[in-house]
């Protein structure tokens, strides 16, 4: 019997790729709206209740509304907005990072897809929270470099306009007064006291990012080199079919360069850990559009389901 599926928010960016990822799947009945009614309350409540799970594509504000329109018990919701995220009876859809994260994906009602500077920041922090290699009171930083089609529609259409200023041209580093929207699940998450100092830059570029985390080893627990950090991770992640610690010293074959649109289109995560005896630097490299959103959720639909986590996804 088929899986009823409706995505609310359907042709918004994420919502487009969802949709793609589900053409060859035949365990999928897509519920489809009229686009004359997509922003309909009453149209949207309806296929909502007739599906067995809803995307919801959605901003914020939209996506609390959504979840206000489930009246069948057995609808269960997977939202990629920021909007749930450390809300309390809400799944955090990253399954990699424990035992228990995965179990709760898989026995969940609601699941929150994590943000995409998030997702990168979280892979390379949480685990060594987890374990108290990294104290919860370490004064944290982070920066993170991603394609403009993370910034959705306005975004896109700024960069892609034929007139638009030469400043577009260039990296440009934005959120600088500290208040990022995703900072709030990185400090929840990750188990850290404060938030970090992060600093997102978004560059002439489709998608793709790289986020890096630059760590003292003095101030870890612990004797702490970047090779004993990479053995930790490379275990912690081991059998991963999504997530890959990269062999150590890997960045010597792109002579020492990491692009951040270097897996456009892929649905995995691969993290690099580098530095030496006095600064070592942990980096995740991605598609923020793949594991840093719309791969994400349909690893976490999936999970929900059943099945392997990469099915239908660019491994």
């Amino acid at each position: 019997m088929k899986t009823k599926i409706f995505i609310d928010g359907s042709e918004g960016t994420t919502g487009l790729r969802i949709n793609e990822r589900f053409m060859n799947r035949d365990d999928i009945e897509l519920i489809t709206i009229d686009p004359d009614l997509r922003k309909d309350l009453s149209e949207r409540r309806k296929k909502i209740n007739e599906s067995d799970i809803t995307f919801l594509c959605l901003p914020d504000v939209a996506a609390r509304e959504a979840v206000q329109l489930v009246e069948n018990d057995h609808v269960r919701i997977i939202d990629s907005s920021t909007a749930h995220r450390t809300e309390s009876g809400w799944a955090y859809g990253f399954p990699e990072l424990s035992a228990n994260h995965r179990n709760s994906i898989k026995e969940g009602r609601f699941v929150a897809v994590p943000g995409c500077h998030a997702t990168g920041f979280i892979s390379l922090v949480y685990p060594l929270t987890a374990s108290d290699i990294l104290p919860s009171d370490y004064p944290i930083s982070s920066f993170s470099l991603t394609g403009y089609s993370g910034g959705g529609k306005k975004m896109i259409g700024e960069y892609e306009d034929a007139n638009r200023h030469a400043d577009f041209s260039a990296p440009r580093e934005y959120a600088m007064s500290q208040q990022h929207k995703h900072l709030k699940e990185m400090k929840s998450i990750a188990g850290l006291d404060r938030e970090p100092l992060f600093s997102p830059i978004v560059a002439d570029y489709y998608s793709g990012m790289i986020v890096t985390v630059p760590l003292y080893p003095h101030l870890l627990n612990g004797t702490q080199t970047p090779e004993s950090v990479h053995t930790y991770l490379t275990e912690y992640y081991a059998n991963q079919s999504l997530v890959h610690v990269m062999p150590f010293g890997a960045e010597s074959e792109t002579s020492g360069f990491l692009s951040g649109n270097h897996l456009t289109g892929y649905d995995g995560l691969h993290i690099y850990v580098t530095g030496n005896e006095d600064r070592i630097l942990l980096t995740s490299q991605f598609d923020n559009l793949g594991k840093g959103a719309s791969g994400a959720a349909i690893q976490c639909l999936n999970i929900m389901l059943g099945c392997e986590d990469n099915k239908g996804l660019s491994v």
